[in-house]
Formats: structure tokens, sequence, C-alpha cells
């Protein structure tokens, strides 16, 4: 029973002047109600040193107040709105600074639900406008006599910032996310340019790469791919998967396309709505336990409560079994069609705690089976043994059966109180009598992270929590699948790691947002968090954490062993330059939206504004330093043979390639899988860009490779191996023709880059011989000889590369090298074996390459030859003072 400022606005136009809007809401996990002693509306003359009451002001209401919300008018001195929930609420307006109030409107429409919703706001110009924020948007124009209705994207309305210079220009937030209007409302921006979903619980397939799968507040439960070809991942890639808005949702292994959700207030049927959404066909069939629509009846009258967020699980041994819970555990074997209980209630089924009616003394709350107390709120069955199942109440209850849900048994931990919420239960991958329980006690104003485990079938437990932080209470927890001991809770704040097996904890946020972490799940070697507020996030690459250990700890260096890498080809697409500031990446028509940036070692990063980022393409080497190196570091990626591939250096190269970190600390560094491309010219910076397209630098080839790090006179080096696209249909044998002819392609490119480079060479000699010859009897047949030279070589170099004419919207026709990197373009579209005409255009080519390094080598070997004897018979002197 706490009261708490819900509302505080100051008076636009004196700042001395506040308004405090004192709310009093009790809070318990059966119920919800409003209204007290605690709530009123306070006003301060002195920036908030003394307070005075306006309860008794000249036409408020009297009697218990509930939610009280104010707004104090910026074009008006001393307007002030005040919406009030109370037994005769109603929208009031003082023009004398609170001192006397007109009742404007007594609209319930401005007041449903309002310990949810009752938001005010003024314009921040006109006097006559304002707005109230509820289940729909309404606004104002006479001052707050009437209202109408505003059209929105989405419902459920909760916030609304209105610009101080142009009040045309507004941003506000739903339960949809936020939309922004700048024409006064009339039309407003998509909610689909931000990642704000709400996700209350998670699932992946099995499909490679894998989707993520969710339950998303106010939305329909959605698909996520974990990567796509086009590198942005934009919603146009994302798809709902059915209509389901809370709680759990599971995808069958055996078939990605039949989805299982829990859909409350998204479907028709009553409490425990549970959908079968068929992809193929895109139907959901509703296959609730017990549809029979009571809409608001009290919990202790319907037949079984479901919560909000009730379980829903497919046993990991058979996925034609599925699992939901009310108040006791229900199993289905056809997919829905019918449901049989397998257990007595499972809750302490305290009538006591279900009220009659929700919400009050002033307003009920109709929300239904999201106040249902009394309910199973986390069921698992083991991974190691079919018929083991756990079940966790939102009133403080652990049960297990170890018979396939004939008779159950209370394991409750003795410390765990009444009205305590079991989150979570996790059973252990590694160990069947190993259980975990993440357990909340925050509707009881109490935030203390809560975990406990046990080790023998819930017998006994022990309370594992050191160094989550006080008041960050946890919500899941999980065991990864490779290591056992290594655990990650999600809390109200963010994810916790822990890797000895709880007895401490440190966090995991690197640049998590601090957001509530709602579940959490391991999929193969990567950790997905469903959060509310800032969607889906996943930790690429936890093989580091894995081999983290004590002796890790305390070395002073040490690689850890890469995972492996699927060899993963970029789609075909236009490359667009990238400028300074905001970028657009086209994603199959759509644009989303970056800012590129550089770290300090020059590595290139891309932050995405309006769509997922895919996971990095290629081997992610991890290495700790624990001291900063004044040696260089170096990486080295060898093949199986332990031949070179590349090298790279925590010194930066003169060609500005991007360098390793050498940083305390953990460091990472991705090789793109990448071997060498094709030399470019050295004189390129000087010269047109067309003038050097490169080649398409050949991906290595499915197999093992090393890796090997040197820090000064320390050296290591782990293997890892690079896999074959599990998608793609090509043979070892397709992939290894690929390569072969790239790589022949890239080295003719370079090749004939390297002719052009010594030819320009040539040329710069012969130049400077003529100035030389200047005034000597040898400069009329040093020039000729020198003409007849550079024509020869500018004929061979056009043949090469597209020399820019004296017209500079004229583009000249490619030439050979852009016809050989554009080839190898066309070799590298996708994993297949190269097409015959690609080696029948490739022959071609090298033959018209070896010929014009065959007259280069002729021009060399008897043109310049003859010169040579020319300058040396008439002496021409080396150096021209």
């Amino acid at each position: 029973d706490k009261a708490g400022a819900i509302d505080l606005s100051m008076d636009p136009n004196n700042p001395r002047i506040l308004y405090a809007a004192i709310y009093q809401v009790m809070r318990r996990p059966w119920k919800i109600s409003s209204g007290g002693p605690g709530s009123a509306l306070y006003k301060s003359m002195d920036g908030g040193d003394t307070w005075t009451d306006l309860g008794n002001s000249p036409g408020m209401p009297r009697g218990i107040k509930g939610r009280i919300s104010v707004a104090v008018s910026p074009a008006r001195p001393g307007r002030v709105w005040a919406l009030i929930e109370a037994e005769d609420g109603a929208l009031l307006r003082s023009d004398d600074d609170g001192t006397t109030w007109e009742r404007m409107t007594e609209d319930p429409q401005l007041r449903r639900r309002p310990w949810y919703f009752n938001h005010l706001f003024a314009d921040t110009r006109d006097p006559e406008t304002c707005y109230v924020l509820s289940f729909d948007f309404w606004k104002s124009t006479d001052g707050g006599r009437t209202f109408h209705q505003e059209p929105m994207p989405h419902g459920d309305h909760h916030d609304l910032w209105i610009d101080p210079r142009n009040p045309d220009r507004m941003i506000e937030g739903s339960d949809g996310g936020a939309t922004v209007t700048l024409n006064g409302a009339a039309s407003w921006s998509t909610l689909y340019n931000q990642p704000t979903a709400s996700i209350f619980h998670l699932d992946t397939d099995m499909e490679s790469p894998y989707k993520v799968y969710g339950t998303q507040m106010d939305n329909s439960a959605i698909c996520v791919p974990s990567r796509v070809a086009e590198g942005a991942i934009p919603w146009k890639d994302c798809f709902p998967v059915g209509s389901s808005e809370s709680g759990y949702i599971v995808v069958r292994p055996d078939d990605h396309n039949i989805i299982y959700s829990g859909a409350y207030g998204s479907a028709p049927g009553g409490g425990g709505v549970l959908l079968r959404f068929d992809r193929r066909t895109e139907q959901s069939r509703i296959i609730t336990v017990w549809p029979e629509d009571q809409g608001s009846t009290p919990a202790k009258d319907v037949k079984y409560r479901f919560f909000f967020t009730f379980p829903i699980v497919l046993s990991p041994h058979d996925p034609n079994i599925l699992y939901t819970a009310a108040n006791v555990v229900f199993r289905s074997t056809d997919e829905g069609t019918s449901w049989e209980a397998i257990s007595p209630d499972l809750t302490r089924n305290d009538a006591s705690k279900m009220v009659e009616i929700s919400g009050g003394p002033i307003t009920t709350e109709t929300a239904g089976a999201a106040d249902y107390y009394g309910t199973i709120y986390t069921f698992a069955e083991s991974p190691h043994e079919a018929g083991v199942l756990w079940a966790g109440s939102d009133d403080g209850l652990i049960h297990i059966s170890q018979d396939n849900g004939k008779t159950w048994q209370n394991v409750t931990p003795s410390e765990i109180e009444e009205g305590t919420l079991i989150s979570t239960i996790e059973v252990s991958p590694h160990n069947p009598a190993t259980a975990y329980a993440a357990v909340t006690r925050y509707k009881l104003d109490d935030y203390r992270p809560l975990i406990y485990k046990t080790s023998n079938y819930g017998q006994s437990w022990r309370k594992i929590t050191d160094g989550i932080r006080e008041n960050d209470f946890v919500r899941v927890v999980r065991e990864d699948q490779d290591r056992q001991g290594l655990l990650y809770a999600g809390t109200e704040t963010g994810v916790y790691v822990s890797f000895d097996n709880g007895a401490s904890w440190q966090p995991l946020q690197s640049n998590l947002p601090a957001v509530p972490v709602h579940d959490l799940k391991i999929k193969d070697d990567d950790l997905i968090a469903a959060t509310h507020g800032r969607s889906f996030w996943i930790m690429d690459d936890l093989t580091a954490l894995r081999q983290i250990t004590a002796e890790v700890a305390q070395a002073s260096i040490h690689l850890f062993k890469p995972r492996g890498a699927y060899r993963i080809s970029p789609p075909l697409r236009w490359i667009m330059p990238t400028l300074p500031g905001k970028n657009y990446h086209i994603a199959s028509g759509e644009a989303v939206t970056y800012y590129q940036w550089h770290k300090p070692n020059g590595e290139k990063t891309l932050t995405y504004l309006n769509g997922g980022k895919n996971p990095p393409d290629g081997v992610a080497v991890h290495y700790y330093l624990k001291h900063k190196p004044e040696e260089e570091v170096k990486l080295a990626i060898l093949d199986s043979q332990g031949k070179l591939i590349k090298s790279f250096s925590s010194r930066a190269s003169k060609k500005g390639d991007a360098s390793i970190s050498a940083d305390v600390g953990m460091n990472r560094f991705v090789w793109d899988l990448r071997y060498p491309g094709s030399l470019d010219l050295q004189q390129a910076m000087t010269l047109p860009a067309y003038e050097t397209p490169r080649a398409v630098a050949p991906l290595a080839l499915p197999g093992k490779y090393r890796v090997h790090l040197t820090v000064g006179d320390r050296e290591m080096e782990e293997s890892f191996e690079v896999r074959k696209d599990p998608r793609i249909k090509a043979s070892d044998e397709d992939l290894s023709a690929q390569f072969s002819l790239q790589v022949r392609v890239g080295d003719k490119l370079s090749e004939i880059h390297q002719g052009v480079d010594r030819l320009r060479s040539v040329r710069r000699q012969v130049e400077g011989w003529v100035r030389r010859a200047e005034g000597s009897p040898a400069a009329e047949a040093v020039v000729k000889a020198a003409e007849g030279i550079k024509g020869k070589l500018s004929a061979i170099e056009e043949e090469v590369l597209r020399i820019p004419g004296p017209n500079p919207m004229y583009t000249p026709p490619n030439r050979l090298n852009a016809k050989l990197a554009s080839l190898t373009d066309v070799i590298a579209s996708a994993d297949w074996v190269p097409t015959r005409q690609t080696y029948q255009v490739f022959d071609q080519l090298s033959a018209q390459a070896d010929e014009l390094l065959r007259q280069l080598q002729q021009v060399i070997d008897e043109d310049i030859a003859s010169l040579v004897h020319l300058i040396n018979d008439y002496a021409v002197p080396p150096i021209v003072p």
C-alpha cells in the first residue's frame, strides 16, 4: 500500500509552480485496486519546498480518488486540466492555477481502465487543445468540453510528446511502439521502424539458419530470421505466425510450419486460448482446453484457471505430445483435438485470493485471465526421462511427477513463501536429478533475485544468487547444453552468467540494453533473449564462454578454440558506397537505415536503426590478453597443411587494412573466410576508380584450418572447421572447381595488373630519358624512339584498362581487367560448379591477357633494348643537373 508520484507537471509559464498527482495503488499477486487516502492532487508555488492539497478546492470531486493526471497549458497562464478517477470522476479545468475547478466532461471513455491509462496532455500553442490517451486517442479543441477520437496505427496509448515550437509535430507511444505525426495527428508514421516489441516467450525451429519465434505484447506472434542473405534483417523478412499475443510459443521440431501459442485476448474461446497455426494454410485452429467464453467471470467460478501467459510445452521425446497448464496440467496426443487432465490442482487453491471482481473500489478491472491467481505458471518435462514432469505455480508451489502424471509430489523449497511466483523451471541438460527454479516476489514489493537449485529431484534446494545485483529480480534461468554448470539468468535489467553452477554470478550485459529479459533460449552456440521493450537479441557464439576456466582467467595470454563456421556466400546485389552519416541498405526493395563507424583498429561496424543485424560472416577468433602487450600481436590463418592463407597484425598495414585488437581483456577478430584477392594496380590511387575493378576473393573450402596467435615470443595455435552451408546441394568437387576457377581468374587479373604496373614503370623511365636528352645531339633520335615505344605501350594499356577520354561524360567500354573481375562475380554468384560457358569466356580472356603480356615483353626486349643502345651510343647523361 504505497503512494507515489504518478504525474508531475511544471507550469511552463512559471517554473516555480508544480502540480503533483499522488496515486495510491494496492498491488497483490491476485488483485490490483486503486483509490484511498493517499491519492490526491497537490500544488507547490515555491518549486516543491511546500505543497498544498487541492482536494478541497471548489469543483473537485469528493470522496475516494484514484488515478489522477494533470496537464498545465503552456499557451494560457493559469490553465490546468486534471483527469480524475473517482465515483463522480471527470475531466476538470482550472483557469486560476487550481484555485477553482470546472467540470468539462464526464465521458467514461476518457477514464477506462485508469490504473493502466489516464494520460493527459496540453497543446503547446493552442490553449483550447488537449489530448487524453486511453484505449483510444482522444483530442479536444474546445478546452476539454468535447472530445473526438483520432485514428491511430495501434491502440492502448501511454505517452505523448508535443513539440513546444510546432505542436503539429508529435511522438506518441502505445503498446504497438512509437509513431510520429508532422501534421497534427492527420497521419502517422509506421510502427515498424524500431525494435520495441515486448516478447513474452520464445522458441526456435530446426532450420539453418534458424528462425526465432515469439509472442509479443498487443501484436501477433512473430517469426524473425536469425540471418538473411541480404545482410540486414528488414521487416519484410519477418512474418506473423498466428494472432497470439500472450504466453508461450513452441514450434514442432519435425515440422516448422506448425506453431502452438497462447492467444489470450486475440482469439475467441474464453480463457487459455491456444492456437495451432499452420503456416502452409495460414489457418489458426483454436485448440483451447475448455473453449467456454466466460468473459470476466471471477477466477473461483471458472472451470479451469488459465493465466495470461500459461505454459505450452512440446515433449522433448515425442513431438506428438503437447502439454499445457491451468491450475491442473493437461496433455494432448492429437495436436489439441482432445485433452486429458494429468494432475490434480497443483496450486494452493486459496479461494480468498480469487476475488469476485478485480480492481476497485472505484473502477473494476475486466482483464479476466490476466488477473487470475492460483495457476500453474511454468511447466517442464525432463529431457532425460520421458514422463518426469515439473510444475510451478504463481502462489509458491513446485511439484514433480516421476510417473507420467499419475502421482505428484510437492517439492517446494522451505524458504519459498506463499505468494511467490515460480517463473521458470529448468531441468539440467546434463543431470536428470538437477533443476533450477527462477522465482519472483516483485508483486509483493520484494525485488530480491531468487534462484533455487536441486540436485535430487526437489528433495532439497539451495539458493544460488550471489553476484546478482540487489533488487534485480530473476525471471528465467537456463543451463548451457555443452558445458555443465554454465548458467544464464534473465533479470529485470539484463542477463547474468555463472561459471560455477550458480555459486557466483556476473553481468553478461555487453551491448545489451538495460531491459527486462522474460525468456532465454540456447540454440546451438547462440544465446537468445526475449526482452520486454527491445525485441529479440542474440549473443552469437558462446564457445569462448564455454571454455573459460579458472586456469584461463589466470593466464596472461589465451587463444580460444573457434567454433566451426558455415561457408555462406553473400547474395548478388548492387553494392552502394557508404557515405558519411546516415545510409540506406536496400534489401530487395525495402530500405534499412544504418550508420557506419569504425572501431579504433579500423574494423568497419554498422548500426542498423530499423532492422536486425546478421551474425558476422566467417569464423570468430577469441583471444585473451591479461596485460597490454608491448610487442606486436599477430594472427595467422593456415590451411590443414600449415600453408599460410592470410595474416593480420595489431599494427595497421600500409594498405589501411583493419588491424586486430591488442586491448586488455577479451578480444575478437572475425576472419571472413576469404583468401587474398587479386592484386590492384600500385598506382590506382592516382587514376579513376573504375580503372581497377577487383576480383571477388574466393571463400575457403569446407575443411580443417588453423589459427596461430603470436604475442612476442609466445605462440599458440587452435584448429577449426569450415562447414558447407547445409542448404546447398553442390558437392565438394563442385565447390573445389569453383574455388580453383576463381583463383585462376584472380591470378590472371593480378598478372595483367602487374604487367600494367611494369608498363607504367617503363614509360616513366622512357619519359625521363627524353628529358635528359634535351639539348643533346641525341634529343631528336631519343624522342622519336620514345614516341614509338609510348604508342605501343598505350595501345597495350588501353586493351587492359578503361582510359578516360577528354569528355568526362563518356564512359569507355569495359576492358580486359573489368571483364576478368566481372567474371569472378559470375563464378561466385552461387555455391555451384562453374558453368561451361564461364570456362570458355575465361579461356578467351586469358588468351587475350597472355597476348598483351607477350606484346609488352616484346616491347621491352626489342624496342627498349634499341633505345638503351641509342642512349649508350650518344652517351646521354643519366642525371641532368
